[in-house]
């Protein structure tokens, strides 16, 4: 498996990742995602107890490439955000994983946990999109 891709996460095919433990759903960013973007110079999240619906457009991350749309990989309430970014957004390129985690999200139906990929079938996703 890449390390690119961590084993643990769940993927959207819009690039999107999220850590689920127990209802609680911590999300980011593909490190393939911040490759496409280059250095993430601005990042605009929800506030916390703000609801997200999945598949849905729920913030934006500007580069300086481009600004792209951030989607929710699930339905729910945003209980925690990564209020460094707002200072340091090149977290997201530096740490994608950990440091660079964008918002938490409290899962509102864990059976939409079905519509994500492994880490496996992304890395598949991907390469199949890229060739």
């Amino acid at each position: 498996m890449s390390d690119n891709y961590p084993s643990d996460l769940m993927y959207t095919e819009d690039h999107e990742w999220a850590r689920i433990e127990g209802n609680v759903a911590t999300v980011g960013i593909t490190q393939f995602a911040v490759e496409q973007l280059g250095d993430v110079t601005q990042v605009d999240l929800p506030r916390e107890g703000e609801m997200v619906t999945q598949g849905e457009v729920f913030g934006s991350v500007e580069s300086v490439k481009a600004v792209s749309d951030l989607f929710a990989p699930l339905t729910g309430r945003v209980v925690k955000v990564n209020t460094p970014l707002s200072d340091s957004p090149e977290y997201v390129n530096e740490d994608p994983y950990d440091q660079g985690w964008l918002v938490q999200i409290e899962v509102a139906s864990a059976s939409e946990t079905g519509k994500l990929m492994t880490a496996e079938a992304y890395e598949t996703f991907v390469r199949d999109s890229t060739d």
